[in-house]
Parts: C-alpha cells; structure tokens; sequence
C-alpha cells in the first residue's frame, strides 16, 4: 500500500500513513493519537486492544507507521483535520523518541526560553508554528525567483570568497585562503555590477556575512540576500521592480498559506502599494535630522504613517551611501546621490541605487570613503570596456518572512541563526 499524506485523506478509504506522534490521550477503552507528517496533524483512535500494548510504549514524536481506515470525525479537535478521522488497524513504531528537551505541542501553556530553543532546534523545527514560518519562507523564496524569471532576468552565482570589502564601512569575517587572507563576502554587489553590465538584467539568492556586532531583534550575521541588478535603469525604476515583487509574494502568500498564516495568527496581512518620500522629506516626517539616517525607532513611524504599505526614501545623502551609489548629475561633489531605502512593517528591507559605472569618477568616490582604490582594481576596470548606466537593490530573506509572518525576532525567521554568540546547531 502507497503512503497517503495528511491532506489527502479521504472518507472511507484504506490508507497507510507515515509520521509524528504530537498528542497522546489514554482514555481507558479508547486511545487517541494526533498524528503529523509535513502536510497536517489528523486524529487517530485505537479500539484494538492487541494495539494497546504499541500505543503504551509510545513516547511524544515517535515516528510512526498507521494503516487504518477514514472515517468521519466524532471529536472536532481544534488543530488536526475537522472532517475525518483514522480508526488504527495496525500501528508500528518505526524509530522511538526520548524524552524530548523542549516542549513541542503548542497547545500546553508551557514557554522555552528562545535561546534553549535553539539550542534544540532541530526539535524546534517539530512545531507546526515554525515548520509555518519555513513554508512560508519557501513561498517567498520561489515567489522571488518565478516573478524574475518571467521577466527574462538571469540568475547568477556570486562567489562567496572575496579578496576585499566589497562596501566601505562594514566589518569583514577574515579567512585563511591558502597562502592568502580572504573574507567572507558581505555582498554580491561587485559581481552582480559587472554581470549586469554584459547581461543586462540578473538576480541572486545568496548568502552573505556581516561581522557587525549587533545583539538586536533585527539583525543576524549570515543572511540569505534576494537582490537584482539592471542595465539602463535608474533608481526610481529598480524601485518600481521592488514594488512589485513583494506586491507579487505577499499576494502569493495569501493564496498558498492560508492555513499556516492562520497558525500564525497573521490577519492584517495584505498587498501593499509603494509610498515614494524624497530623503528629505522622509527624515522630517519621521522627526529625523537632514544628514542622518533613520533610528529603528523613526523608521517605525513613518511605515505607522503608511501602515501595511513599502515607503521608499530615495535621493540620500550621498555621504551616508556606499562608495558605488551614483552621485546626482555624475558629479563627485554632489550632495544628493541616487540611492534608496525601503521600509516595509516598521524596518528596512532594502538599500539600493544606480551605480557609479564611470571608472574616474569610481576611483574617486573610493578615496573619498577612505578605501584603497588599488584595492578594486579588477572592479573598476571592468567598467572601462562597454559599461552601461546600471541600478539594483537587496532584500535580506529572513528579514522580509519576519515582516510577513508578524514575528518579534528575525532569528525566528532563519532556520539556522549565527550571531555573536551562536555557531551551533
């Protein structure tokens, strides 16, 4: 007999079921199990008391092996399927679990502290809650990936061994490259420029490092990066992009994850429109000061203003933009550059901009940030042979599933974190 999933369940039919022993009820005549496997939890009742004897040496997360027959629900339980339930012909234990180290069944009051929780968290990853913020993950991930496909872009592979800052002022993790010292790449934006300057119109999904020794809600120190670059874009076009691709994954979010936003309780969730605020008019709204950046706490009320909606600052500073962000009109000297943030459910998801492809005028804004021209040698000069003007931004993965899935810490939103003090599981 083929396996039958969950969701596929079907009154009145003979099927074998493979999964996770989630709930246990001994009620003396009857036994009662509440099955999972990755498509949903279903209620199992044991009438056979040749069977009781298996269901006695069962423990919570057994994995289990079920051949029985559908029949219509007597118990309506609040979190497996409503409709049906499996009256238990034969039940098998196929690996026993020990006693568990975290609570995994939501439905006790019993709160882990987050940090034991990943310490444990591959058990974590047993709760129908987090395998919701994964699932939803994957929408994303794919969404990101099906809407630029269908736009002709390409898909690059950036390396993830560097040999030097790809953006000024951001701490690099350093290793041993045989004879040479390396980093960690803290961004594909050297190599997405100068594929986009042959190819036009790629994205990426790739990890990237930040040594940065943060301790917030917000950050992370490995992070998966969605990012885009174009050719003969500026930076209100790219945003543009911006604007519809989350438009296009929140949207798919709605259709594909009904059951798992509900397991989230996620319920204001809807599609968004852009808000486009100039940087300084966006810094005064949020009660910011011209020539700074937004505090969390000022990016907070200004996505308030414009609740559920992505507000876009653009036109930065260019002295609190990276060194490759195009200054206004080509000039060095510009005060205002062609840069952008965007901020979506209180905090930034995005930094972006036109490029700088002029080579002079690169080697410039490099000293201006204190960097090493010699340093970018290879980079400069690949825009010496054919450069056209090019525009592109990132999103980091686990920030926007944090936004989308109403979770307080980015940490939950990333299946395995490393931070400061974290290097396992």
């Amino acid at each position: 007999m083929n396996r039958t999933y969950i969701s596929d369940l079907k009154l009145g039919k003979d099927i074998l079921i493979k999964g996770w022993v989630f709930e246990m009820r001994d009620l003396a005549k009857f036994k009662f199990l509440l099955i999972r496997d990755v498509s949903g939890i279903v209620q199992c009742i044991i009438k056979d008391e040749k069977l009781q004897k298996v269901f006695s040496e069962l423990s919570l997360e057994s994995v289990v092996e079920i051949k029985g027959k559908v029949k219509e629900a007597n118990v309506k339980a609040d979190i497996s399927r409503k409709d049906v339930e499996i009256e238990i012909l034969d039940l098998k234990i196929i690996s026993k679990a020990e006693k568990l180290p975290i609570h995994v069944n939501e439905k006790a009051d019993v709160k882990t502290d987050f940090s034991n929780r990943l310490d444990w968290r591959f058990v974590d990853f047993h709760k129908p809650k987090i395998q919701a913020i994964f699932k939803i993950q994957n929408v994303i991930e794919n969404s990101f990936r099906e809407y630029f496909y269908e736009k002709n872009y390409i898909e690059m592979q950036p390396p993830c061994i560097i040999s030097a800052a790809s953006e000024g002022g951001t701490e690099l993790f350093s290793v041993q490259y045989f004879e040479k010292k390396a980093f960690l790449a803290q961004s594909p934006q050297l190599y997405k420029q100068m594929l986009a300057c042959s190819m036009e119109k790629i994205f990426t999904i790739t990890p990237v490092w930040r040594a940065e020794k943060h301790n917030t809600t917000r950050h992370i120190n490995e992070i998966r990066q969605m990012d885009i670059e174009c050719a003969f874009m500026n930076q209100m076009e790219v945003m543009k992009e911006l604007e519809e691709v989350v438009q296009f994954i929140v949207k798919k979010v709605l259709e594909k994850c009904k059951d798992e936003l509900e397991i989230l309780g996620v319920k204001k969730l809807k599609i968004p429109k852009g808000i486009y605020l100039d940087y300084e008019t966006a810094i005064k709204k949020a009660g910011g000061k011209v020539g700074e950046d937004f505090t969390p706490e000022q990016e907070r009320k200004l996505c308030e203003m414009y609740e559920g909606d992505i507000v876009f600052t653009h036109s930065w500073p260019a002295s609190i933009k990276p060194f490759y962000i195009m200054p206004k009109d080509e000039k060095k000297d510009a005060k205002l550059s062609e840069g952008f943030d965007a901020l979506y459910g209180g905090i930034e998801i995005s930094s972006g901009g036109q490029r700088i492809h002029l080579p002079e005028l690169l080697i410039e804004k490099i000293k201006m940030k204190g960097l090493n021209p010699k340093n970018f040698e290879g980079y400069i000069n690949s825009f010496r042979y054919g450069a056209p003007p090019h525009a592109g931004w990132s999103i980091g993965l686990e920030r926007l599933t944090q936004i989308i899935c109403g979770l307080d810490n980015v940490k939950e939103a990333t299946m395995f974190p490393r931070d400061r003090d974290r290097l396992t599981p």
